[in-house]
């Protein structure tokens, strides 16, 4: 029997037609009432449900609600003219990617035991580190696997140019960047976590961490023969 798909009610096609009118008029009374009546809504429901979804809690305001509405300007004063349909990229994922992004960004910053800004010993002079290097010149592993998700986050288009990979790709990696916060450690519950996210089959799945398997060796064998890396608990 096939897998029922999962599916965002609040933020349908309709809704990304809306915003393809609200992208392409010039009429800002318009445009105001699209946004009003049509876009707001969702934009407001997929930041709460990324929020509550991967505990984005470390927060600088006073209350969730104000963070989501945070989310919200954002994406009406930032993104939401940047979207093309034409590009082939559905607006959920979109919007998505983008509010997931921000969030991790915005967690991180206001997480009261973020580790800061090092260099390497001398022999790493003039290289800015993005590890706390400890009295041995050394990083703990968990250090090491923030790092691997913040280079292939810059590198994703590059490594993933289809879409729907590169879907799969950012769901796998959010979920290691908030790793303190889930209590889900079976790897086939975590398949399954990821399916239910990105909608995707088990093959494609297995293709994309497959290949972010092969970058984190690469990165990390590169810092291992440095004797930069010690095995600590993530």
């Amino acid at each position: 029997m096939a897998r029922k798909k999962s599916k965002a009610n609040y933020f349908t096609s309709e809704t990304e037609a809306y915003i393809n009118k609200y992208n392409t008029s010039e009429d800002n009374e318009y445009r105001n009432a699209i946004f009003t009546e049509h876009i707001y809504y969702p934009f407001y429901k997929l930041a709460e449900n990324i929020i509550h979804t991967f505990k984005f809690y470390y927060t600088d305001v006073d209350k969730i609600e104000d963070l989501k509405h945070e989310i919200v300007s954002m994406l009406l004063e930032e993104k939401i003219m940047k979207f093309d349909a034409n590009n082939g990229a559905k607006a959920y994922s979109y919007f998505g990617t983008i509010v997931k992004r921000w969030l991790i960004n915005y967690n991180n910053k206001n997480y009261k035991n973020l580790k800061k800004i090092g260099t390497f010993d001398e022999m790493y002079d003039g290289y800015e580190s993005k590890f706390d290097v400890d009295e041995e010149g050394s990083i703990t592993l968990g250090q090491f696997l923030d790092f691997y998700v913040d280079e292939m986050y810059q590198e994703l288009e590059e490594v993933f140019p289809k879409d729907s990979e590169r879907k799969i790709a950012d769901a796998i990696l959010t979920i290691f960047k908030t790793r303190q916060d889930l209590d889900i450690f079976k790897k086939k519950a975590l398949y399954i976590y990821i399916r239910e996210m990105t909608d995707c089959e088990t093959p494609h799945l297995t293709k994309v961490v497959n290949r972010l398997k092969e970058e984190y060796y690469l990165i990390y064998n590169e810092y291992y023969k440095q004797g930069l890396i010690r095995t600590k608990a993530l």
